[in-house]
Protein backbone atom coordinates (compact mmCIF):
# COMPACT_ATOMS: atom_id res chain seq x y z
CA UNK A 1 0.00 0.00 0.00
CA UNK A 2 2.84 2.40 0.84
CA UNK A 3 4.44 1.62 -2.54
CA UNK A 4 1.16 2.41 -4.35
CA UNK A 5 0.83 5.76 -2.55
CA UNK A 6 4.44 6.58 -3.39
CA UNK A 7 3.94 5.78 -7.09
CA UNK A 8 0.69 7.77 -7.19
CA UNK A 9 2.36 10.76 -5.55
CA UNK A 10 5.30 10.46 -7.93
CA UNK A 11 2.96 10.30 -10.96
CA UNK A 12 1.07 13.41 -9.81
CA UNK A 13 4.34 15.22 -9.28
CA UNK A 14 5.74 14.29 -12.69
CA UNK A 15 2.50 14.70 -14.67
CA UNK A 16 1.52 17.90 -12.90
CA UNK A 17 4.19 19.76 -14.85
CA UNK A 18 3.18 18.47 -18.31
CA UNK A 19 1.13 21.55 -19.18
CA UNK A 20 4.00 23.94 -18.55
CA UNK A 21 7.28 24.53 -20.27
CA UNK A 22 10.21 22.89 -18.53
CA UNK A 23 12.38 25.27 -16.58
CA UNK A 24 15.81 25.77 -18.09
CA UNK A 25 18.46 23.66 -16.47
CA UNK A 26 21.07 25.90 -14.90
CA UNK A 27 24.61 25.24 -15.99
CA UNK A 28 26.77 23.68 -13.30
CA UNK A 29 29.09 26.11 -11.57
CA UNK A 30 32.41 24.86 -10.32
CA UNK A 31 33.51 26.03 -6.92
CA UNK A 32 36.69 27.98 -6.39
CA UNK A 33 38.92 27.45 -3.39
CA UNK A 34 37.18 28.93 -0.35
CA UNK A 35 39.82 31.63 0.10
CA UNK A 36 38.93 33.20 -3.26
CA UNK A 37 35.14 33.27 -2.86
CA UNK A 38 33.53 36.11 -0.93
CA UNK A 39 30.00 36.25 0.44
CA UNK A 40 27.38 37.45 -2.05
CA UNK A 41 26.88 41.21 -2.16
CA UNK A 42 25.70 43.51 -4.92
CA UNK A 43 28.45 45.58 -6.56
CA UNK A 44 28.27 49.33 -6.09
CA UNK A 45 31.27 50.91 -7.84
CA UNK A 46 34.22 50.15 -10.10
CA UNK A 47 37.73 51.63 -9.97
CA UNK A 48 40.49 50.94 -12.50
CA UNK A 49 43.45 53.04 -11.27
CA UNK A 50 45.75 52.54 -14.28
CA UNK A 51 43.31 54.22 -16.68
CA UNK A 52 41.57 56.55 -14.21
CA UNK A 53 38.18 54.89 -14.69
CA UNK A 54 35.80 55.24 -11.74
CA UNK A 55 32.05 54.71 -11.83
CA UNK A 56 29.09 53.68 -9.78
CA UNK A 57 27.49 50.56 -11.24
CA UNK A 58 23.94 50.39 -12.56
CA UNK A 59 22.29 46.93 -12.62
CA UNK A 60 21.68 45.60 -16.15
CA UNK A 61 19.40 42.82 -17.39
CA UNK A 62 18.22 41.68 -20.80
CA UNK A 63 16.52 43.59 -23.62
CA UNK A 64 13.32 42.20 -25.21
CA UNK A 65 15.46 40.52 -27.91
CA UNK A 66 17.44 38.73 -25.16
CA UNK A 67 20.61 40.75 -25.74
CA UNK A 68 22.30 42.19 -22.69
CA UNK A 69 21.37 45.74 -21.73
CA UNK A 70 24.03 48.43 -21.76
CA UNK A 71 24.25 51.54 -19.60
CA UNK A 72 22.46 54.59 -21.04
CA UNK A 73 24.52 56.11 -23.88
CA UNK A 74 23.44 59.52 -22.56
CA UNK A 75 25.59 58.73 -19.50
CA UNK A 76 28.79 57.42 -21.14
CA UNK A 77 30.80 57.67 -17.92
CA UNK A 78 28.52 55.13 -16.21
CA UNK A 79 29.31 51.40 -16.12
CA UNK A 80 26.81 48.62 -15.50
CA UNK A 81 26.90 45.15 -13.98
CA UNK A 82 24.97 42.25 -15.57
CA UNK A 83 22.75 41.39 -12.60
CA UNK A 84 21.49 38.08 -14.02
CA UNK A 85 24.97 36.60 -13.65
CA UNK A 86 27.32 36.28 -10.67
CA UNK A 87 28.24 39.35 -8.65
CA UNK A 88 31.95 40.20 -8.50
CA UNK A 89 33.61 37.87 -5.99
CA UNK A 90 31.06 35.07 -6.41
CA UNK A 91 31.98 31.93 -8.37
CA UNK A 92 31.63 32.47 -12.09
CA UNK A 93 32.25 35.35 -14.48
CA UNK A 94 30.84 38.70 -13.30
CA UNK A 95 30.29 40.96 -16.33
CA UNK A 96 30.62 44.76 -16.32
CA UNK A 97 29.84 46.81 -19.43
CA UNK A 98 30.65 50.41 -20.28
CA UNK A 99 30.73 52.71 -23.28
CA UNK A 100 33.90 53.67 -25.13
CA UNK A 101 32.19 56.99 -25.93
CA UNK A 102 28.79 58.61 -26.16
CA UNK A 103 27.39 61.96 -27.22
CA UNK A 104 30.75 62.96 -28.68
CA UNK A 105 32.52 62.44 -25.34
CA UNK A 106 34.86 59.70 -24.08
CA UNK A 107 33.10 56.97 -22.11
CA UNK A 108 34.06 55.18 -18.89
CA UNK A 109 35.91 52.46 -20.85
CA UNK A 110 37.54 54.80 -23.40
CA UNK A 111 41.00 53.59 -22.32
CA UNK A 112 40.07 49.97 -21.51
CA UNK A 113 42.26 48.59 -24.31
CA UNK A 114 45.32 50.08 -22.55
CA UNK A 115 45.09 47.60 -19.67
CA UNK A 116 47.76 44.92 -19.42
CA UNK A 117 48.02 41.71 -17.39
CA UNK A 118 48.56 42.50 -13.72
CA UNK A 119 46.62 45.80 -13.70
CA UNK A 120 44.18 46.12 -10.79
CA UNK A 121 40.41 46.41 -11.00
CA UNK A 122 38.60 47.13 -7.73
CA UNK A 123 34.90 46.52 -7.21
CA UNK A 124 33.27 48.09 -4.14
CA UNK A 125 30.22 46.26 -2.84
CA UNK A 126 27.14 47.37 -0.93
CA UNK A 127 28.26 45.40 2.14
CA UNK A 128 31.30 47.71 2.44
CA UNK A 129 33.80 45.17 1.10
CA UNK A 130 36.02 45.56 -1.96
CA UNK A 131 37.00 42.74 -4.30
CA UNK A 132 40.36 43.24 -6.04
CA UNK A 133 40.96 41.64 -9.42
CA UNK A 134 44.09 41.47 -11.58
CA UNK A 135 43.83 41.63 -15.37
CA UNK A 136 44.85 38.32 -16.95
CA UNK A 137 44.33 39.23 -20.62
CA UNK A 138 42.83 41.79 -22.97
CA UNK A 139 41.43 41.02 -26.41
CA UNK A 140 39.84 42.90 -29.27
CA UNK A 141 37.44 40.75 -31.26
CA UNK A 142 34.96 41.27 -34.10
CA UNK A 143 31.42 41.54 -32.69
CA UNK A 144 30.33 38.81 -35.12
CA UNK A 145 32.82 36.45 -33.43
CA UNK A 146 31.97 37.34 -29.83
CA UNK A 147 33.37 34.61 -27.52
CA UNK A 148 30.15 33.91 -25.61
CA UNK A 149 31.45 30.81 -23.83
CA UNK A 150 34.71 32.52 -22.76
CA UNK A 151 32.81 35.54 -21.42
CA UNK A 152 29.74 33.95 -19.82
CA UNK A 153 30.71 30.25 -19.43
CA UNK A 154 31.49 28.47 -16.18
CA UNK A 155 34.75 29.24 -14.43
CA UNK A 156 36.54 27.42 -11.63
CA UNK A 157 36.17 30.43 -9.33
CA UNK A 158 35.30 34.11 -9.28
CA UNK A 159 36.33 36.06 -12.39
CA UNK A 160 35.54 39.43 -13.91
CA UNK A 161 34.86 40.52 -17.49
CA UNK A 162 34.93 44.17 -18.60
CA UNK A 163 33.40 44.80 -22.03
CA UNK A 164 33.20 47.83 -24.32
CA UNK A 165 33.18 48.63 -28.03
CA UNK A 166 36.31 49.13 -30.08
CA UNK A 167 37.88 48.97 -33.51
CA UNK A 168 36.52 50.85 -36.50
CA UNK A 169 33.18 52.64 -36.41
CA UNK A 170 30.53 51.53 -38.91
CA UNK A 171 28.63 54.75 -39.68
CA UNK A 172 25.81 52.92 -41.49
CA UNK A 173 25.17 50.64 -38.49
CA UNK A 174 25.99 53.38 -35.92
CA UNK A 175 28.15 50.86 -34.11
CA UNK A 176 31.74 49.88 -33.53
CA UNK A 177 32.81 46.71 -35.33
CA UNK A 178 34.68 45.10 -32.41
CA UNK A 179 34.49 44.51 -28.68
CA UNK A 180 37.33 45.03 -26.23
CA UNK A 181 37.14 42.35 -23.53
CA UNK A 182 39.22 42.37 -20.37
CA UNK A 183 39.48 39.14 -18.36
CA UNK A 184 40.46 39.38 -14.69
CA UNK A 185 40.80 37.05 -11.69
CA UNK A 186 40.88 37.76 -7.94
CA UNK A 187 44.20 39.03 -6.65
Amino acid sequence: MVAVRFLLALALLVLGGCATQPAPVPAPVQSAPESEVVAPAEPEALDIPRIGARSTLVPLGLNADETIEVPPVTQPMRAGWYRLGPAPGEPGPAVVLGHVDGGGRPGIFHRLKELVPGDEVLVSRKDGSTVTFAVTRVEQIDKDEFPTEAVYGDTAGPELRLITCGGGFDRAAHSYRDNIIVYAAPR
